[in-house]
């Protein structure tokens, strides 16, 4: 009998590796990305299960393909630009899903995962937002903060702020933990009020 979680991973995946930003390796960006989500899943949720695991996979899955240019400027076109891709990768996730065999039942499931539907009340959706905000915390910040050097001190402060509304309490103690720069660690003590 075939795998099909297995065989849902390499469509996931070979889907992936068709991200044209690359890092220094060759390796695709989306694949990087892919791995860091499926392992904080991994520490966020006990015993994860496969379908959670595919779920943290698809989070940008051929996010690269709708790139935030094709949207207006400002916080109005962000938003819309990030919902439009909740729904994208979701029915994308979906359809490979399908593909693989996995049952429509989960493959239902993870979609409405993806989609960040019932974010603060499903465990699955909730799991998801808590290891992309992790991997943010943990790989993108640093890279985040240096691109937006313009910003007041005070944005960053409300972004780390808006970030942490989004995360359970497993995920706010992950993120205690984190190693952080030294810069970036005085703004999430910042944001926390703990300076």
């Amino acid at each position: 009998m075939p795998d099909v979680y297995a065989i849902a991973r390499e469509l996931i995946d070979h889907a992936h590796a068709a991200d044209p930003k690359r890092t220094p390796e060759g390796v695709a960006a989306e694949l990087i990305y892919a791995d860091r989500m499926e392992s904080w899943v991994d520490r966020v949720v006990t015993d994860a299960s496969p379908q959670l695991c595919l779920a943290a996979r698809c989070q940008h899955l051929e996010r690269w393909s709708v790139p935030r240019t094709t949207f207006p400027d400002g916080k109005v076109g962000y938003l819309t630009w990030r919902k439009s891709l909740y729904k994208k990768q979701a029915d994308r996730a979906h359809e490979l899903l399908l593909q693989a065999g996995v049952p429509a039942i989960e493959a239902d499931e993870i979609a409405v995962w993806v989609s960040k539907s019932g974010l603060k009340t499903n465990p699955g959706t909730q799991a998801l937002e808590d290891a992309a905000c992790l991997v943010f915390l943990e790989n993108e910040i640093e890279a985040f903060a240096a691109q937006h050097a313009d910003y007041p001190r005070e944005k960053f402060i409300d972004i780390i702020q808006k970030t942490w509304r989004k995360m359970s309490p497993r995920a706010h103690e992950l993120a205690l933990g984190l190693d952080l720069p030294p810069t970036i660690g005085a703004l999430v003590k910042a944001a926390l009020g703990a300076a």
